[in-house]
């Protein structure tokens, strides 16, 4: 990366926090609580092992079994926010599972609080900001989406800002959702977004779009559509756009075939993203790399992604001004 480019200043909009511990982390955790990892969930390199993508969501679900405590959440939440802001970051949203907490033994309450000691410390360490996205998971099923959902409502927390929903997107379509995202948005008062447009093709957009969703994880598969293009244009609709993880779970065989740069040639607004970067050898300073060196993108173009990213946030106006303030000078 040129030296402008890797000093700029970089948000991140698609990130799973449980996808955000590395295999050192995982390590360690276990360690922590007396675990024994199945040896499969690691390579040869002592990295994360995974064949496809319905493989990679166990393996993910396996590794994410380590993070227990409120202590756990605090770790796996600082030590990604310092190694962003080590590459410039100056906002990151986080995904957050409660299923995986309550899998766990972890109350909904106590995952955040773990998540918001993480941020906290991190912001006082380094001034990066940083906001959570609790997020329900197709795969367990609409009910469970509506549970999720109350919890939200039920209760409030100052950093909980957005509801999305990740997992099998090709077995779960988002009308099944759609009392979940009522919920959470006219409820819980809480902005939404949701993966679409990656496991599955432009139908998954489209409905997506009847949701109440202010951007759409992913979204790539939009370009398929000529049609589906020019609405996600129209409406000023942000995709949060993970290239590096596309290429990895083959929804694209290369950086070449990867649709980003058409995309914004078309006027769609699109960030840049690490989505779960330990398991795609990732980072959000990567993916900026990536954008320059394989998209074509110049620091002004870049500074604009980051643009995209900040007035697309989840946050309250006058941190969307701080945060736009710090990106111009």
């Amino acid at each position: 990366m040129t030296e402008a480019a890797a000093m700029l200043p970089k948000a991140e909009l698609h990130l799973h926090l449980e996808g955000a511990a590395g295999p050192d982390l995982v390590r360690r955790l276990a360690g922590r609580h007396g675990m024994t990892l199945p040896a499969e969930l690691f390579n040869a390199k002592g990295e994360f092992a995974w064949t496809n993508f319905l493989h990679f969501l166990k393996v993910y679900d396996a590794a994410s079994t380590v993070i227990r405590t409120e202590q756990d959440y605090r770790d796996v939440t600082y030590e990604y926010l310092k190694a962003c802001a080590a590459e410039g970051a100056i906002y990151a949203e986080l995904m957050s599972s409660p299923d995986h907490a309550a899998a766990a033994g972890l109350s909904y309450r106590g995952h955040l609080d773990g998540i918001a000691q993480g941020i906290e410390d991190a912001r006082a360490e380094t001034g990066i900001e940083s906001r959570i996205i609790v997020t329900c998971v197709r795969h367990l099923g609409a009910e469970r989406g509506v549970e999720v959902a109350k919890l939200a409502a039920k209760h409030p927390h100052p950093l909980v800002t957005g509801f999305g929903m990740g997992g099998d997107e090709a077995g779960f379509p988002p009308r099944l959702f759609a009392q979940a995202f009522r919920i959470a948005h006219e409820e819980a008062g809480l902005a939404c977004n949701v993966h679409a447009g990656e496991a599955a093709g432009p139908e998954s957009v489209w409905a997506a779009l009847r949701l109440p969703v202010a951007r759409i994880g992913h979204g790539v598969r939009s370009i398929e559509d000529p049609t589906l293009v020019r609405e996600l244009a129209d409406r000023g609709m942000v995709l949060e756009v993970c290239p590096t993880s596309n290429v990895a779970t083959k929804v694209y065989p290369d950086y070449r075939a990867h649709p980003l740069r058409q995309l914004m040639e078309a006027g769609v607004k699109v960030t840049l993203n690490s989505d779960d970067p330990p398991y795609f050898a990732t980072t959000i300073g990567r993916e900026y790399d990536v954008a320059e060196r394989h998209f074509g993108l110049d620091e002004a173009a870049l500074r604009q992604v980051t643009r995209t990213a900040l007035q697309a946030a989840f946050v309250d106006e006058p941190t969307r001004a701080r945060l736009l303030a710090r990106l111009e000078s």
